[in-house]
């Protein structure tokens, strides 16, 4: 099994890494910027993304249309 933490406080860490030592357990510390790797990855999905099927709502200028056909307008 494995098991991936990410944290920034490093006093929590080697709370964690002492205790790993105590259960006899293999630690692997990797070093690496988060932030960008998750920043990257979400920016990947989102240029990737592709819809399975029509949007839920309709057609939106079919909506725009209605909803701006009954206003009023103050300059008439």
């Amino acid at each position: 099994m494995e098991l991936i933490l990410k944290s920034n406080n490093e006093e929590s860490l080697a709370k964690i890494v002492a205790l790993a030592k105590k259960l006899n357990v293999v630690i692997e510390k990797k070093n690496a910027d988060f932030n960008k790797t998750s920043r990257t990855n979400l920016k990947n999905r989102i240029l990737n993304f592709k819809a399975t099927g029509s949007s839920s709502f309709g057609d939106a200028a079919e909506w725009e249309q209605h909803q701006r056909s009954d206003r009023e307008l103050p300059f008439s």
